[in-house]
C-alpha cells in the first residue's frame, strides 16, 4: 500500500520512529559504511545501488600490452633476402659496393635466419645470424657482418 504521508511524520515524537533501540540506527554502521564502503564485489550491501547507478565502477578498461610483443624478435629468411633483392635495391636496402652487393637488414629485421639458398654472393649485415644462415652466406661467397 502506498503511503499519503510520510512516514517520519507519523512517528513525530517518538524517538525511536519504529526502530526499537535508539542506538540501532545510530552514526554510519547502519548505513553499511562510510561513502563507497561496501560496493565491491564480495560484500554485497551497497550492491544493487552500484549495478543501478554506477555500472562502469567495475571491471577493466584498456589495454595492456602483451609482454611477449614487446620483446619479439623480427625475423627474415634468407630466401626472403634473395627473393626481394630487387626490391631492396630499389629501397636503398641493398647497394653495390666494390662489386659486392651488401644488403643491410637492420632497418626491417633483427636476425637473419637459415631457410632457402642464397644463389648470389652477398654481404648481409643484421644485428644477429642463426648459425645455419651464417654457413649458406658463406658458402655462396659472402659474408655475415653483425651491426
Amino acid at each position: 500500500m502506498i503511503r499519503r504521508k510520510r512516514k517520519v511524520r507519523k512517528l513525530r515524537g517518538s524517538h525511536t520512529h519504529g526502530w526499537g533501540c535508539k542506538k540501532k540506527h545510530r552514526g554510519s554502521g547502519h548505513k553499511g559504511g562510510k561513502g563507497m564502503a561496501g560496493t565491491g564485489k564480495r560484500k554485497k550491501t551497497k550492491w544493487t545501488w552500484v549495478i543501478k547507478y554506477m555500472p562502469e565502477h567495475l571491471g577493466k578498461r584498456g589495454f595492456k600490452r602483451p609482454v611477449e610483443a614487446q620483446n619479439e624478435v623480427m625475423a627474415v629468411n634468407l630466401r626472403f633476402i634473395d627473393e626481394h633483392l630487387d626490391e631492396f635495391m630499389q629501397l636503398g636496402i641493398a647497394y653495390e659496393e666494390e662489386g659486392k652487393i651488401v644488403v643491410d637488414t637492420t632497418q626491417f629485421a633483427d636476425k637473419v635466419l637459415g631457410s632457402g639458398k642464397i644463389t648470389k654472393p652477398l654481404v648481409i649485415k643484421a644485428r644477429a645470424f642463426s648459425p645455419k644462415a651464417e654457413e649458406k652466406i658463406v658458402q655462396a661467397g659472402g659474408e655475415a657482418l653483425l651491426a
